[in-house]
């Protein structure tokens, strides 16, 4: 699979996340709705985390470095899309800044 597909199959994958917490915004809080995709992030995240371990003692002694790990990507895609939305607030919500 060339780089190509690979970034196309990430971002369909994020796309169909996104879809479904856009269904659910029709019938709950968004904000509801965003906490409950944070949870359900930090949940998954911790799974892959523990089930990447060879221990129990292994997984919580590299309690930090996987909690840098995932806080720093955080971030950076928060800003990333932060930074766009900023540059075409207009054209994504159809608000005048």
């Amino acid at each position: 699979m060339s780089n190509t597909d690979k970034n196309k199959e990430f971002y369909d994958m994020a796309d169909a996340f996104i879809a479904v917490a856009n269904k659910q915004c029709k019938k709950r809080d968004p904000g509801t709705v965003s906490a409950t995709f944070l949870y359900a992030a930090a949940r998954y995240n911790t799974f892959i985390a523990a089930s990447g371990s060879e221990s129990a003692d292994k997984f919580s002694a590299h309690k930090e470095d996987f909690l840098k790990y995932f806080l720093d990507e955080y971030k950076k895609m928060l800003e990333e899309h932060f930074e766009d939305y900023s540059t075409h607030f207009e054209k994504y919500l159809g608000q005048k800044n």
